[in-house]
């Protein structure tokens, strides 16, 4: 995984040779974990914004802390989840070739 900053973009969020497959936004209430049963992985990149709020993001049986103005760049077949510790709110983008 990847980690920044949304002031480190600048003026677009994105990866070289990869376009936006689809994305959305998701809020995660205080405790909560995204994907919390089994692996959970993508065949190509995926990018969170994260727009409010702390937590921690468990990838590949490791984990760390996170919070608002973070930016998470998984890459391909990396096991994640988020988990809240205060309610988060990301934006979610998933990534394909061009």
């Amino acid at each position: 995984m990847r980690r920044s900053t949304l002031a480190a973009f600048g003026h677009g969020v994105g990866l070289p040779g990869y376009r936006v497959h689809s994305g959305g936004v998701s809020t995660l209430a205080p405790g909560e974990i995204s994907h919390a049963r089994g692996p959970h992985t993508h065949p190509d990149p995926e990018i969170f914004l994260v727009l409010s709020g702390t937590g921690r993001v468990h990838l590949d049986g490791e984990s760390s802390g996170f919070a608002a103005g973070d930016v998470l760049i998984v890459e391909p077949g990396e096991d994640h989840h988020l988990e809240a510790v205060s309610e988060i709110v990301t934006t979610w983008l998933h990534l394909e070739r061009m």
